[in-house]
């Protein structure tokens, strides 16, 4: 009971502020160009509309999101660094140094223990420790590596290189390079079916399938002029295409391996990733500053989002879960938390009084696990060193107003 408690009053320490209506659908566009700055521009997947714009570094190329939806993490190719974004707050927490060269693609283990990240200078994969913030392994690979994908189960890494064009196979437990098969051409894109039994990734203008079991190819699939992103829907039914010399994407029936639409996009589609409904497809053309989104039911672009200069968003820039913290009313972006994630203790901050405020906090089942009775004015601390890790539901109420979000501890 005592750990439930403390979950649940973190939930009111996150932040008063949070709507749970939302259904947790964002995109994260990374910006190439903006005043020798990088931007990261987030979308909210419901309206289409760019909810806020975050600085990083310069020249943000590669994006991903952590599996608990919490963290986003951007590749600063001209700065050498990787970008820690809180998805809670929309801001950098952490800067890290890359031991590599121009990093650029970059995904995080199943288990959101690992960032690995391609280094295409030094033509190596840096391995990231996320609970530390630390650059732990390199593993040397072919020339300008650039894509990667990651099996299901975590224990296998795959890394597409650009020059020539190799895939190598990495052994994530000993952080060492298995079997590297030569392509011929170069790669960009590189995705896995949700089983793990198939890599996709593009090659010259193809796609090329591979049996991740025999490590061959199985088949070649014709599409667009310079295929470069990659990525397939939740159900390995569907693989899409950003075409960069066509401004298209290219539709692929993975049962038969044969592409059955064709969808003109912006100038230069770069990044391209499947909303967590798949519904729609977002596309980020990097010459023409927009995002296409596409309605995949009838294949068809149904929106055009303006974006900052150089939209690049290579990776996979959706979020599964909610995030963010859109306003309930005009007073509750004065109420705060401290700090945030938290461990041991936290703080409750509210330029209101919330003196006599009633505290309630539910588990995901919708159970009451939690109700106080708030007896100090503007400010309270809170123990949650015995609380289990978590994520739980508030409500902060008093007789004009009430606030509503949910908070995680970790």
């Amino acid at each position: 009971m005592k750990k439930l408690i403390t979950n649940l009053i973190l939930v009111a320490a996150f932040f008063l502020v949070m709507n749970v209506e939302s259904d947790g659908q964002t995109a994260y566009i990374t910006s190439q160009h903006y005043a020798g700055q990088g931007l990261v521009s987030v979308i909210d997947v419901n309206t289409n509309t760019v909810k806020t714009t975050i600085p990083v570094g310069f020249g943000p190329e590669g994006v991903c999101v952590s599996p608990d939806g919490r963290k986003v993490y951007v590749t600063n190719t001209f700065a050498n660094t990787v970008s820690v974004i809180d998805a809670y707050y929309n801001i950098v927490i952490a800067t890290i140094p890359e031991a590599g060269g121009k990093p650029d693609g970059i995904i995080i283990s199943p288990d959101g223990g690992k960032l690995y990240v391609t280094n295409n200078s030094s033509h190596n994969i840096s391995v990231i420790n996320t609970a530390t913030n630390t650059v732990i392994a390199l593993i040397n690979v072919g020339p300008i590596p650039s894509g990667l994908a990651i099996s299901p189960d975590g224990s296998t890494l795959y890394v597409a290189t650009s020059c020539p064009g190799t895939l190598s196979i990495i052994n994530t437990a000993t952080n060492s390079v298995s079997s590297t098969i030569q392509i011929n051409t170069g790669t960009g894109g590189v995705c896995i079916s949700p089983d793990g039994s198939k890599l996709y990734f593009t090659n010259g203008d193809f796609v090329k399938v591979f049996n991740t079991a025999t490590n061959t190819i199985l088949a070649t699939i014709s599409v667009g002029s310079l295929p470069f992103a990659i990525t397939i829907n939740s159900d390995g039914s569907i693989l899409y295409v950003a075409n960069w010399n066509s401004n298209s994407v290219s539709v692929i029936n993975t049962a038969t391996n044969s592409v059955e639409a064709t969808i003109t996009v912006g100038t230069s589609p770069q990044g391209i990733s499947v909303s967590p409904d798949g519904s729609k497809v977002y596309v980020a053309n990097l010459n023409s500053n927009t995002i296409s989104v596409i309605n995949t039911v009838t294949n068809t672009v149904s929106n055009t989002i303006n974006v900052d200069n150089g939209p690049y968003a290579y990776g996979n820039f959706m979020s599964y879960l909610n995030v963010g913290i859109p306003s309930q009313s005009k007073e509750s972006a004065k109420v705060s938390i401290y700090p945030n994630p938290a461990s041991t203790t936290l703080t409750l901050h509210s330029q209101l009084s919330i003196l006599n405020s009633q505290l309630i906090i539910t588990d995901v089942l919708g159970n009451e696990i939690y109700h106080q009775l708030i007896n100090n004015s503007t400010q309270s601390t809170i123990n949650i060193s015995q609380w289990s890790n978590g994520v739980y539901f508030y409500q902060l109420k008093n007789n004009k107003e009430t606030y509503r979000g949910k908070f995680v501890k970790e």
